[in-house]
């Protein structure tokens, strides 16, 4: 019971990444205020940021000069009753009487977001999550002016969307590079957050290259894991528009907001500005994007998977499966699981976010080299990069949870106790049956604690130390750690005990 209350207690904190929620920043009619125009509250800000070069603006010239490329974006859905409402509801007998009162009742929903002009003929970026399943989108300038407007394209994995209205002449936003902005640099946030339309707010870059933290909305294994973080008043309704430097350049696309309320706390996420002007270029020209991927599952390095692998820090992005499942570019190339990718293209990877950023700047088709660390050792790949449609949008599935049996052997250096795994069940994962030892309990002091192994976990194969060998009875395991003294590392190839898991890698450290 304590180890499976301690397991729901980490797979709880590492979904949620907060204390706090993370929601997209637009606005619906459930948060509805009237329009006004509205300032800050203060005096004026009309200063330039600590150790800004010369030349740069104060926040009130640049948000005078960016105000009008900004919009309010206003979205209708229309949705229809849902006709089952009713069901389990009702006396019994009484549903299709009491339904026909309100079948088929069409009701009118409205949102809220921001944009911002990016050609003067009319092209607008915003999110995709403002005006994804919009029936009328409706776009209004700062100058008062509304335009009826078409979407161009969406694309949900990096939450960006292009919309057109019939104008020309329209004040444009230059646009910056995200890349060489730091951590403390001023920025200020332009939308329409809860009605306020056109309100400005400053602050700093907080964090860059956010993502594994965050749990957005319907986000997969293909979704955007590279947000920079500002502490400038983000709210619903700010979703689309732009986040600006002191030059009065575009370095984000706002989107999300990490709060207890709904409303801002103090963390606001911008999608980078190369990634957004990549996304609508391709949306423009062909009315989709093609996203390079490598054909590969990641996660983040632990301290143990540093260690394993001869790391001097806890950075790189690690190989935990591939995609399409068992194949692929990657895979085909000789990449494993496992494996720890630290460079592509000469390019340092620390982290997911930064692999995205790399692998994103080539198109679909090219070569690129990865270099990996594998057990201390450093290799290095050509991978054919192949289009994210011909890969499944996955999401992680979890351990399967399950009560301790009786354990057949308890590994004092693991933390773990392990029995042989039954036919019937290495039958139903897929699995060959002569080999597998099925994890009973995993003590919450031991190198297995927090996440690295679970209750019902497959232990298939022992990794490391070489040779790369099948785990078929609880001897075999306990052989390898005969040899192992504490703080020696060892690397297991595991399966979780649940439908269409994959295999991964668990570095542990042992006795630690």
């Amino acid at each position: 019971m304590a180890a499976r209350f301690s397991r729901f207690r980490f797979a709880t904190a590492a979904s949620l990444g907060f204390v706090v929620g993370v929601l997209f920043a637009s606005g619906a009619d459930l948060t509805r205020f009237s329009w006004a125009q509205s300032r800050p509250a203060g005096a004026p800000v009309a200063v330039r940021g600590p150790g800004a070069a010369e030349g740069l603006g104060s926040f009130a010239d640049i948000a005078e000069r960016v105000t009008p490329g900004v919009v309010a974006v206003n979205t209708t859905r229309t949705a229809r009753a849902n006709p089952n409402r009713l069901r389990g509801r009702a006396p019994q007998g009484m549903e299709d009487f009491l339904e026909q009162f309100g079948q088929q009742q069409p009701r009118s929903q409205t949102g809220e977001g921001s944009g911002f002009i990016m050609s003067s003929d009319g092209y607008i970026v915003t999110n995709n999550h403002v005006v994804e399943g919009a029936d009328q989108v409706n776009i209004v300038l700062s100058d008062g002016r509304s335009f009826r407007a078409k979407i161009v394209g969406t694309d949900s994995t990096t939450d960006v969307a292009v919309v057109k209205i019939d104008a020309r002449g329209l004040p444009t936003l230059p646009i910056g590079n995200d890349e060489t902005v730091r951590i403390g640099d001023w920025v200020l946030a332009i939308g329409n957050p809860l009605g306020l339309d056109f309100t400005v707010t400053a602050g700093i870059i907080s964090a860059k290259g956010r993502g594994n933290e965050l749990q957005l909305p319907g986000a997969n294994n293909l979704a955007i894991s590279d947000f920079i973080q500002t502490d400038a008043a983000i709210n619903p309704g700010n979703s689309g528009g732009p986040l600006v430097n002191l030059r009065g350049e575009v370095i984000g696309l706002n989107s999300a907001i990490a709060s207890a309320t709904g409303f801002y706390s103090g963390y606001g996420f911008a999608i980078p500005i190369t990634l957004v002007k990549a996304v609508t270029d391709d949306l423009i020209k062909e009315g989709r994007v093609r996203l390079p991927v490598m054909g590969v599952l990641v996660g983040i390095v632990t301290p143990e998977d540093a260690g394993i692998n001869g790391l001097t820090r806890v950075a790189g992005v690690k190989i935990a499966g591939f995609n399409p499942a068992d194949s692929g570019p990657a895979k085909a190339a000789g990449i494993e699981i496992g494996d720890i990718i630290v460079a592509v293209d000469g390019k340092q990877v620390d982290r997911v976010s930064s692999l995205q950023r790399v692998v994103r700047q080539h198109e679909v088709g090219e070569t690129v080299s990865v270099d990996v660390m594998r057990y201390g050792s450093k290799k290095s790949f050509r991978v054919k990069l192949i289009e994210a449609s011909a890969v499944q949008r996955v999401a992680a599935v979890p351990p399967a949870s399950g009560a301790p049996s009786v354990p057949a052997t308890t590994s004092s250096k693991l933390g773990i106790a392990v029995e042989p795994a039954t036919p019937e069940l290495l039958r139903r994962l897929g699995l060959p049956e002569d080999r597998g030892l099925r994890v009973t309990e995993v003590s919450q002091t031991g190198p297995a604690r927090e996440g690295r192994l679970f209750v019902n976990d497959i232990v298939l194969e022992v990794l490391y130390p070489t040779p790369r060998r099948a785990v078929r009875t609880a001897a075999d395991l306990q052989a390898t750690l005969a040899s192992l003294k504490d703080g020696d590392f060892i690397s297991l190839l595991v399966r979780a005990a649940a439908p269409n898991a994959a295999n991964r890698v668990v570095n542990l450290r042992v006795g630690s």
